[in-house]
């Protein structure tokens, strides 16, 4: 019998149900490996409804209040989710710690003092970049479907750091055979954000989204390499920094 949850449908919605606050889920089912596929089209819709207060704050007040208003819009469609991950890896994985207590830290309720310097920097680099370019939803939409494309190629590509398969959100869409998901997201979602980048500015835009996607690829190297893979806030972590990063070399004076 088909569901109401079942289907792309009910894997659209589970993916929006992990990215954002929105209560959009079905039946209250985790999302799962199909979910996946979905994440670029979710980037894609946060991007675009970033971008077009970005756009319209542009016209009505200054460029530093219109950047201002696209970065809480941002922190309200996603509910904070990411940067509580930022939060989290940077305690768990900027101090000397051994393995172990890394994956508490992270894991624990509580701020330290390197999520609160990083979260603090990272969204005043991310209102500047914003307040030096001129409003264009184009832009965003781009590094925010790529974002969401790297979350869900280090999900199928990356060993997930926790021993307990089962403990964290983004344990979820762990699956045999994942890996052959990689190419076909890895493709499907680049290309979309690269289409986007380049109707934005041609040189530049792909240039945005490549260093984005080292700075992404940066953190999860860090994660791998102090915990042994991912975790859903490495995800978010990853996902921030590389829309930081590529917003930041936006920015740049071309």
């Amino acid at each position: 019998m088909t569901t109401r949850d079942s289907g792309p449908a009910g894997g659209l919605r589970r993916a929006v149900a992990f990215l954002t606050p929105l209560p959009v889920l079905g039946d209250g089912r985790p999302p799962g490996p199909d979910s996946l596929w979905w994440f670029p089209a979710v980037g894609a819709l946060l991007g675009l409804a970033v971008g077009g207060v970005w756009w319209i704050a542009g016209r009505a007040w200054p460029s530093t209040v219109a950047a201002g208003l696209a970065v809480v819009a941002d922190l309200a469609l996603t509910g904070m989710l990411h940067t509580d991950g930022l939060c989290d890896a940077a305690d768990g994985l900027l101090p000397h710690l051994e393995r172990r207590r890394r994956l508490e830290v992270m894991a624990a309720p509580d701020i330290g003092a390197f999520g609160v310097v990083v979260v603090v920097v990272t969204l005043l680099v991310r209102w500047a970049a914003l307040a030096a370019l001129r409003p264009n939803p184009l832009l965003v939409t781009a590094l925010w479907t790529a974002s969401r494309t790297w979350m869900a190629m280090v999900i199928v590509g990356v060993p997930y750091a926790r021993a307990d398969a089962g403990d964290g959100l983004a344990s979820s869409f762990l699956a045999e055979g994942n890996t052959r998901r990689l190419v076909p997201l890895a493709t499907g979602g680049m290309a979309a954000a690269l289409l986007v980048a380049v109707a934005w500015r041609e040189l530049v835009g792909p240039l945005a989204l490549a260093s984005g996607a080292l700075a992404a690829a940066g953190v999860v190297w860090l994660a791998w390499r102090r915990v042994g893979g991912f975790t859903g806030d490495v995800l978010g972590a990853a996902g921030v920094i590389g829309e930081t990063v590529g917003l930041v070399v936006a920015a740049a004076r071309w």
